[in-house]
């Protein structure tokens, strides 16, 4: 996606190429189930104990969100991924394209929705992508992490980038 096809067009041919029907979908889940970054829950865990609403915001398929989101204990209103659409007869009907994060600046859309809708004061970003970063602003602050992979971009455009959950722990903790 070098810049002449639009996000939600280069989704759009890459799923009409694979066209995952349901029993695809349900069988992949099953045979690969989440792998957490190590610290994550304990982080998501201490952000809930202190009253802070966790959302997973991602370009991502949501049937491969909502597993992280069931051991994570968010819940499922809290999830803005892709959602795929079936057929009567659980074959690939396409997308649905409502979704902000089935395009480009999906996710601070997301961010400005959730600012306005829930009265936030502070919306932090926790991310490893470009789009993450880039939904600061609206969110009042980003963390680059770069515990799976590290980008430079987001490394070198990070306020704070940390490369361990521990990192993240221990702030909330102290």
């Amino acid at each position: 996606m070098g810049g002449s096809t639009t996000f939600r067009e280069a989704l759009k041919q890459r799923l009409n190429i694979f066209k995952p029907s349901q029993e695809t979908l349900k069988k992949f889940v099953a045979a690969n189930p989440p792998q957490l970054t190590p610290g994550l829950s304990e982080v998501v865990q201490t952000l809930q104990e202190r009253g802070t609403k966790v959302y997973l915001v991602s370009g991502g398929l949501r049937a491969m969100i909502e597993p992280v989101a069931k051991i994570l204990n968010v819940p499922f209103e809290n999830i803005f991924a892709n959602r795929l659409q079936f057929f009567y007869n659980g074959e690939y009907a396409g997308f649905d394209e409502s979704q902000p994060t089935s395009e480009s600046g999906g996710k601070p859309r997301v961010v400005a929705h959730l600012k306005s809708v829930h009265n936030f004061k502070n919306v932090v970003m926790i991310g490893d992508g470009v789009t993450d970063m880039e939904a600061c602003p609206p969110a009042d602050g980003f963390i680059g992490f770069g515990g799976n992979v590290v980008r430079e971009k987001v490394k070198n455009g990070a306020k704070w980038f940390a490369t361990d959950m521990a990192e993240l722990y221990n702030a909330l903790k102290s």
